[in-house]
């Protein structure tokens, strides 16, 4: 069962992680594509307006005097640009400078080419229409068109004007397809990326998975040992009274029914208090145990609560002595400190020899107030004192119901005192067990 939900929990985590991963790649992506079609669109401006001072200069001179329209007049012998467009010399991108024809004119709606980049025919350059339209609205104008092959190509168009009033258009273009090679070439690299990363966070995954089912297999152990021990605790007062009560059914009128009805009413009170303790610890558990945080005086409350054990204690040999100060303040629960104080005297009158002693002390130090419930028994042993509070736990090696505890007794008193902001120590000495119950102390 746990295997499964820790498996559960990986592929919840890795799940997560993944989906995490893609969103994050998507919003990356998408970025670098805006950003990337954005810088294809400056640079294209940039080259254009690079050329703009050459094309409204010789170039729109040459072409008003009606010299050498294709500026051959700034070309080597092989053809070659050399002015300004023999820099536009890369084979994605393309330069041209034009005069846009218009309808009616001798060339038809073709326009006069004044310089071109060696690259811009293969581009698709000139674009007229686009041409035309700048000429006709001035400004800049960022375009994608379809150029050869139905290649999606990026076209801006720059309108110029030379001294004399005459105009030309300067178009650059590049394939689009250079913004999306260079986000292929970041998705080639997200992807082993983000694929290594759910690598990992599988590893971590499961790691993670496992530290957390610890807790959980371990309260689920605790609650399993818990059930156990408390059906074995109600079992055996169970079969007694059914023992009893089927020897009263055969002999009804024997006098010696009176001693079995009195180990009955004996049963039964201690299913009763076992029930009672079972039903604080499952209050305590939900949080729904009603603890009061009011001020009180802890000395009072321990010297009342040693007082009502002062017969039990003569009954049975021990001396009880108290040694609390005159003045314990303290903010908390009063009826549950003496319900805690109730249960560190009954175990400790429980394991006191005869003769024995039994010291209830305090003290205050900072913050803090301290009852002690001491006895010169034969203390706890280093084994047994780290499961002194565990439920249904006892010294004894064997499952007795020896003094007739059940075991409860020290785990309540020690989540009473832990629901008041505050805490219960045990601790071993060579002359018995001491428990210490820390409470806040209450400030005026």
């Amino acid at each position: 069962m746990f295997e499964s939900i820790r498996r559960r929990l990986t592929l919840s985590y890795i799940g997560i992680f993944a989906l995490i991963l893609v969103l994050l790649g998507a919003v990356a992506v998408a970025s670098f594509a805006h950003q990337t079609a954005s810088q294809q669109d400056e640079l294209l401006e940039q080259k254009a307006q690079g050329i703009s001072d050459y094309v409204r200069g010789p170039l729109l001179r040459d072409y008003q005097a009606g010299r050498d329209p294709g500026g051959l007049n700034h070309r080597d012998k092989n053809g070659e640009p050399t002015g300004p467009f023999q820099v536009a010399t890369d084979p994605d991108t393309g330069v041209v400078a034009l005069v846009p024809g218009k309808a009616g004119d001798a060339n038809g709606e073709e326009g006069t080419i004044l310089d071109s980049s060696p690259s811009s025919s293969s581009l698709g350059l000139p674009f007229e229409e686009q041409a035309r339209r700048v000429a006709e609205s001035g400004g800049t104008v960022r375009e994608t068109v379809e150029g050869p092959g139905g290649e999606k190509m990026r076209v801006v168009s720059v309108l110029v004007s030379g001294p004399g009033g005459e105009s030309a258009v300067i178009q650059s273009a590049q394939p689009r397809r250079v913004v999306w090679e260079a986000v292929g070439n970041l998705i080639l690299i997200l992807v082993p990326v983000g694929l290594g990363g759910l690598l990992l966070a599988g590893m971590g995954g499961l790691y993670m998975s496992r530290r957390a089912m610890e807790p959980v297999r371990e309260s689920f152990q605790r609650q399993r040992t818990f059930i156990a021990d408390a059906s074995h605790e109600l079992k055996t007062p169970l079969a007694l009274v059914r023992i009893n009560a089927e020897v009263m059914k055969r002999s009804p009128t024997d006098p010696d029914n009176e001693e079995i009805v009195e180990d009955l009413l004996s049963e039964i009170d201690r299913m009763d208090t076992l029930l009672s303790d079972l039903l604080v610890l499952a209050r305590l558990d939900a949080g729904k145990l009603e603890v009061e945080n009011k001020p009180f005086d802890l000395a009072t409350v321990a010297a009342e609560t040693a007082g009502r054990f002062l017969k039990r204690a003569s009954e049975e040999g021990v001396r009880l002595e108290v040694e609390v100060p005159d003045e314990l303040p303290v903010h908390g629960d009063s009826q549950r400190t003496e319900q805690i104080l109730a249960a560190l005297l009954d175990n400790a009158a429980r394991y006191t020899p005869k003769d024995g002693t039994i010291t209830v002390s305090g003290r205050l130090p900072d913050g803090w107030a301290e009852v002690s419930v001491k006895d010169n028994g034969p203390g706890i042993s280093p084994k047994h004192l780290p499961r002194i509070f565990d439920r249904f736990y006892r010294v004894e090696e064997a499952r007795t119901r020896k003094g007739g505890g059940t075991g409860l007794g020290l785990s309540i008193a020690r989540d009473l005192a832990r629901a008041q902001g505050g805490e219960l120590i045990a601790r071993d000495s060579k002359s018995g067990a001491n428990f210490m119950l820390r409470l806040p102390k209450h400030e005026d």
